[in-house]
């Protein structure tokens, strides 16, 4: 099962992505996650992608492409779930012809529905478990509020990602995402667009609604 997902930054979905990741066996491939192991490394790669990272700009396709495209190669027999690109029309374009290339099948595309404002107003209170970043905390929920400083699923260190509370650059994430001419609500309206004619299906789900109330209704969906 090849699955991709969409939502804003603050909808959910790597909670989401984790929970049927875990479900179905699948590889979570999810771009913020490799860029951030090439940060942590040092390399070249992780450096370049860090200043467009940190400003809240799309990290070019020259640097984003081949790298993820060389992850879903090596991805399990089981299939993939991929959390994070594309996120342009032209990422979106690129992929659907390397997979197509590749003859690699995709079977599901999810998109989680979120207003702007609400998407916003969850990242500036949205906090990381060093254990699980998809561990979900969030001091302005509280029924996903930490406990007592620390994860509230397993007790982990917690921190905040610096655009996390920069209001400039979430407004410069979110400007991208939801774009829907050239950014990547684009990217996402390419592939609705496709799926009766290329036989995947396109799901859309409420992100207002509760981490169960999303899980329920997205696994009911998935075969």
């Amino acid at each position: 099962m090849n699955i991709l997902i969409f939502g804003p930054n603050g909808s959910g979905k790597g909670t989401q992505g984790s929970l049927v990741k875990e479900k179905y066996d699948l590889d979570h491939i999810e771009s913020g996650a490799i860029f951030r192991k090439h940060i942590g490394g040092g390399t070249e790669l992780g450096l370049k992608a860090k200043e467009y990272i940190d400003k809240g700009e799309l990290v070019p396709d020259d640097i984003t492409i081949p790298m993820v495209l060389d992850v879903l190669k090596n991805a399990s027999p089981n299939g993939w779930l991929l959390d994070g690109f594309p996120r342009s029309i032209a990422q979106a374009e690129k992929l659907w012809d390397a997979l197509q290339k590749d003859g690699v099948k995709l079977d599901y595309v999810i998109e989680i529905l979120l207003p702007r404002q609400v998407a916003a107003a969850r990242i500036m209170g949205r906090r990381l478990c060093a254990n699980d970043p998809n561990h979900p905390n969030n001091v302005g929920i509280p029924a996903i509020a930490p406990k007592d400083g620390k994860c509230r699923v397993c007790g982990g260190e917690l921190s905040e990602r610096a655009d996390d509370v920069d209001e400039e650059a979430i407004n410069k994430r979110h400007d991208i995402y939801y774009n829907d001419e050239t950014g990547t609500l684009a990217a996402a309206y390419f592939y609705k667009n496709k799926a009766a004619d290329a036989g995947f299906t396109y799901i859309e789900l409420d992100g207002e609604g509760t981490i169960d109330e999303i899980k329920q209704t997205l696994l009911g969906q998935l075969s």
